[in-house]
């Protein structure tokens, strides 16, 4: 892991549809909409989060796969997104070959690693959005970053859901990088009108207790809407209930950073 002052965290979570890329956009843009020089490394082959922070497929000449490729270092990567204070380092899709292509190298779970600790010092957070799945992109985002953050929807067998990832982070943890920890985790998609979102968020608590954000990010037709106009819900409409969510989920992450929990 490097050693860097900024702080990297990974937005992880196997399963697809919890809300991850959308937290990982909106939590940026309310990041650096309050002072916070934030990056985020886009690992997700289908580049939703570069699209959704407006940096179309025809405008990613190098791409997180040059990157972890060894082709190319961090700051020819990065572009300015349409959020001042939010840079980009977009994805493209042939982060799937990666397992295939660095199966024989020796290093194949350290190469964000060695990127980061190169380039990233000039940002306050490093956010790492993972593709859906324990690969070796979501290896080398926890073996880079200093925690995680779980996106967890409120939802039927959401907890047993999270019990892989968690045994995915032990055993990163004990082999790869013994200081990784949990940031937090952050119930998505909420609906209050339903009685299995309140017993699943009570559940998560009781289960995970303070490793659960105070703030729920509620299922909203804004951050639905926002990626296909090509920015943050944040931008598209502030006041939403959505885009209010992300910033007091800043505030939160924030708080809990300079107080030393994770």
């Amino acid at each position: 892991m490097s050693e860097q002052s900024c702080r990297i965290i990974a937005l992880a979570n196997q399963k697809g549809g919890v809300g991850k890329t959308t937290t990982a956009i909106n939590l940026g843009t309310a990041l650096a909409a309050i002072g916070q020089r934030v990056l985020l490394i886009d690992l997700d082959p289908q580049g939703n989060a570069s699209t959704g922070l407006g940096i179309p497929s025809t405008q990613r000449e190098l791409s997180t796969f040059d990157l972890i490729a060894g082709e190319a270092d961090l700051s020819a990567c990065v572009q300015d997104t349409i959020v001042p204070g939010l840079a980009i380092a977009p994805a493209s899709g042939d982060l799937s070959s990666l397992d295939t292509e660095l199966v024989d190298e020796a290093d194949r779970f350290r190469r964000l690693d060695s990127a980061l600790f190169a380039g990233g010092s000039i940002y306050d957070v490093v956010l790492i959005d993972c593709p859906p799945a324990l690969n070796i992109l979501t290896l080398n985002a926890l073996t880079a970053a200093h925690s995680v953050l779980v996106p967890l929807q409120c939802e039927f067998f959401a907890l047993e859901g999270l019990t892989q990832l968690m045994s995915t982070i032990k055993e990163v943890k004990a082999a790869l990088n013994n200081t990784l920890a949990i940031q937090g985790i952050v119930l998505t998609m909420y609906d209050r009108r339903n009685n299995l979102c309140h017993q699943v968020a009570a559940d998560a608590r009781q289960t995970l207790g303070s490793q659960v954000f105070e703030t729920v990010i509620p299922r909203n037709v804004r951050l639905s809407e926002a990626p296909s106009h090509a920015m943050p819900a944040l931008l598209y409409d502030e006041t939403s209930a959505g885009s209010l969510a992300y910033q007091r989920l800043a505030a939160e992450l924030l708080h809990r950073m300079r107080d030393g929990s994770s």
